[in-house]
């Protein structure tokens, strides 16, 4: 039996990524760890509210302007923000880091969150929903959805009406 899913809209996910790593870059460059904490609490209350973080900035910007278009695709939702979420602690980790002294593991991990952003915004792959993927098929309380048909996990699922 098919499992149910929802519809996910990438462009929403793309916007979100685009400005963790922008203001993560930006946090780095100007050596400002209270924007990485800034980022962290965007990506973390995004995640308790069940959407993407920076997702004001998309709907109440981007696409209004037209310079963003929706791209409604089948997908689960709940391993897009774990993702967000796991994003969010590390983010949060880095700016603690390095207000503790601690800049090069603060900074690395900053990084780290900019790379696997990028992955996801540049190839598709979310490593995020990847682990949530893992996470299910080891049977982990709380990790219930699978990835849909005919997708690799933490690939991007194809789009509506493609072939």
């Amino acid at each position: 039996m098919a499992e149910s899913l929802g519809t996910v809209d990438h462009s929403s996910l793309r916007v979100n990524q685009a400005a963790i790593i922008v203001l993560l870059v930006a946090a780095y460059v100007a050596n400002f760890p209270w924007l990485s904490l800034f980022v962290a609490g965007v990506m973390l209350a995004g995640t308790l509210v069940g959407r993407p973080g920076f997702l004001p900035l998309y709907a109440g910007v981007l696409r209004p302007l037209g310079i963003v278009k929706p791209d409604p695709i089948p997908d689960n939702p709940q391993p897009h923000r774990f993702a967000q979420g796991f994003g969010g602690v590390v983010a949060a980790a880095a700016g603690i880091a390095c207000l503790l002294g601690g800049e090069v593991l603060g900074w690395v991990l900053a990084w780290i969150v900019v790379a696997l952003a990028a992955l996801n915004l540049f190839a598709g792959f979310c490593a995020g929903c990847a682990v949530y993927y893992w996470l299910n098929r080891l049977g982990v309380p709380g990790f219930a959805k699978n990835p849909p048909e005919g997708t690799f996990p933490g690939m991007r699922p194809k789009r509506l009406g493609a072939a």
